[in-house]
This record gives C-alpha cells, structure tokens and sequence, in this order.
C-alpha cells in the first residue's frame, strides 16, 4: 500500500481510463476530422479533454470522498460528428463555451439535483443495469475475435472469485496481457507519437443558428444521456452525490476548457461503476482513491496526447471488452436484483431496463433518458391499480 492506495484502486483506477478512451475516442477524432482541425489543435483536444476529466474528477472525489469519476460527453461527441459539417471552428467553440454555461447555471440553481430525487430506486438501478448490460455480453461476442485468450481470461476470473476475490479482476488483467505478449497480439507495427500536447487558444464566435443547433442540443444530451445515469450509478452503490455540486464543477471546467477543445464534461457512469464497485476497493469509505488514480492517470493522458493513446490502441479489442465485462459483472448482478427486489415494482422496473438496453434514441438524446421516462410512466399508471387491489373489502358481508 503506497499513500494509501491498494493495488485495487490502481487496476480500477486504470482500467476506467483505459475503457474511457477506447471505447469512444475514435468518436472524437470524428469529431476534430469534421471540423477540419490542425494536428495542432487536434492534439489540444485532446489535452483539455483528459485534463478536464483528470482535473475535476480529483476535485470532485477527494472534495467529498466519493468516487465520483468525471468523463467526456460521449454521446455529446457523436452528436457532434452530425452537426459540425461546415460550421467554422470559432464558431463551434462559442457553441462549446454556451454548453458550459448552460451546465454551470443548471448546477447552480440546484433544479437538476431536485428532479434527481424523483428517480425510484428500483427504476434508477434497472437503468444501470441496462446500461452495463451490452458490456457483459461483450465477454461472450469477444470469443467470436480470440476465443483462447477470453478462455484464459475467463478461467483466471473464476479462480480468483474463489480463491482471492479481492484480486480477481488484477489478475485477470495480468493474465490477459501475459497471453498476448506470448502470443504476439499486441499490435507492434503500430507507430507511437511520443510528442507531448499543447494548448491551442481558439477564440469564440457567436453565431444564434449554431448555438441553438449545436450548443443547446450538446446540453440536452449531456444532462439527459451522460449526468442523469452518472448520478444513477452512484446511488445504486450506495452513495448520496452531491449533484448540484458535481454539474457546477463538471459545467465551469467546460466554460474553462472549451476555447481549447474541452466541448462538454459530465457525470460518468460505466467508468464510475468501476472505481464505485467493490473490486475497487471493499470499503466504500475509500472507494474514492480509485478515482484518484483514474484522475491522474486522465492527466497523463492529456499531457501526453496521441503517445498514450496510439499505447491504448495497441491492445487487441478483446482484451480491452473482456477486462471491462468482468470487472462489472457484480455490479450488473447487483442493480438487476435491487431493480427486481420489490414485486410492486418489477414491471417498471422490467420496461426501463429493456428500454435502455434496446438503444433506442429519439431527438438526439440516447436510451437512457426513455428508459426512466418509460419506467416511471409504467410505475405511475401501474401504481394506483396496485393500490386497489391490495385495499381490503370492507363492505358488509
């Protein structure tokens, strides 16, 4: 133990940085190639973007000892892809700069932590596990790309579950790069930038259309598709965020970074449900230095731009999709059966996890957000029938 960190905050930690980036951030050089950024400015992106995560995620966990993870905007980035072409760079920051104040007046005034409050546990737990869902299915469509290393992989996982549980999901990381070092899976050929980032200051223009077609949108599936489920998954591990807070720091570190290719930061939720789980640590009460590490780890990461990155994508995608499964096969167990605890509430609770699994996506904004409209519809309707039924017949014999 090394000021204070366990070796399972520092595989959490780790592998939450690693999912981060390689599950979304091809979406984001999307994203720069539309707007025909410089390799300069591309590579700005990429610093605000990681010292952005890195920097408010430190202030957030350690300010209340939660392990509050912050991310990217994923869905935000791909709504970015669709509606950047042809809109000038400055004007496109202006619309960057407009989400940020957005998100900084919505965490001020507090009617977002409100609403929040609203959410049934059991609704909010069936969403998680939707959204986890697709990652613990991506264990057994891994076997399809290399069968013998999620075998591996697989096995070390059992026996550590029984023997050192603790260890489980280390050792199952350790065995999967061991395998593909033997093997040769890691991609040697690829070539390694080893240049460091550098900020690059692009003044904001304001434009009405773009800020309306761009900026606002960016919000709404911030909030709805990114904060909403963050929130989500640390309640269902039991903690009590304190959400004002967390979309003011996530909104000004937008305000501050978006001049620099920082669009839009949020809440995080599959990355959070890693350092909030008990493989990151056993003691809820320090969780938290899991996040700790993944928030340092997105600094480096930032500093060092596209060398770190080209080092992620290296590693075949089925070791990446096979560690990230498992470390959150207890967690999807766990939501499922707080979702399906209360028989009241199963049907509610069946239709926001079916919703958010099916993908679905309706005016820009992902699964997520219909699936808690839908199940808190369906508890709704449901609820007074339940009511009636239950009541005794008093009537006179």
């Amino acid at each position: 133990m090394i000021f204070g960190l366990k070796i399972s905050h520092l595989v959490a930690g780790f592998i939450a940085v690693l999912l981060g980036y390689t599950s979304s951030v091809a979406i984001i050089f999307q994203a720069i190639d539309v707007l025909g950024a410089s390799q300069a400015q591309a590579n700005s992106w990429m610093l605000a973007l990681g010292l952005g995560m890195g920097a408010s995620g430190l202030i957030l966990s350690l300010r209340y000892r939660m392990p509050i993870l912050t991310a990217w905007s994923t869905p935000g980035a791909a709504l970015l892809v669709i509606s950047l072409d042809g809109v000038p760079m400055n004007e496109a920051i202006g619309a960057f700069v407009f989400c940020g104040l957005l998100l900084t007046l919505t965490g001020l005034t507090g009617w977002f932590e409100k609403l929040s409050h609203l959410i049934p546990d059991g609704i909010g737990n069936a969403m998680l596990a939707g959204i986890l869902f697709q990652f613990g299915l991506g264990i057994f469509a891994s076997t399809e790309d290399n069968l013998p290393l999620v075998a591996v992989m697989g096995a070390v996982y059992l026996a550590g579950r029984r023997l050192f549980p603790r260890f489980a999901i280390p050792a199952v990381l350790l065995a999967g790069c061991l395998f593909c070092a033997v093997t040769g899976a890691f991609d040697s050929g690829a070539a390694v930038d080893l240049s460091l980032a550098r900020p690059a200051f692009v003044m904001p223009a304001l434009s009405l259309p773009v800020l309306i077609g761009v900026g606002l949108p960016l919000f709404i599936v911030t909030m709805a598709s990114q904060n909403t489920p963050g929130i989500v998954t640390l309640k269902a591990a039991g903690y009590a965020p304190p959400v004002s807070a967390c979309v003011t720091v996530t909104g000004l570190t937008t305000l501050l970074l978006a001049p620099f290719g920082g669009y839009a930061f949020n809440l995080a939720a599959i990355t959070a449900a890693i350092c909030a789980g008990p493989e990151a640590d056993e003691d809820p009460d320090t969780r938290y230095r899991a996040v700790v590490v993944a928030g340092l780890l997105y600094c480096l990461v930032g500093l060092m731009g596209a060398a770190v990155i080209s080092l992620f994508l290296i590693a075949p995608k089925a070791l990446v999709v096979t560690v990230a499964g498992l470390a959150l096969l207890n967690t999807i167990g766990t939501s499922l059966h707080a979702a399906l605890a209360a028989p009241e509430r199963r049907e509610a609770a069946l239709v926001t996890f079916m919703t958010t699994v099916s993908g679905i996506g309706f005016l820009g904004i992902g699964a997520p957000f219909w699936a808690l409209l839908l199940g808190i519809g369906t508890g709704a309707v449901l609820a007074p029938r339940r009511s009636r039924a239950a009541a005794p017949d008093r009537r006179p014999a």
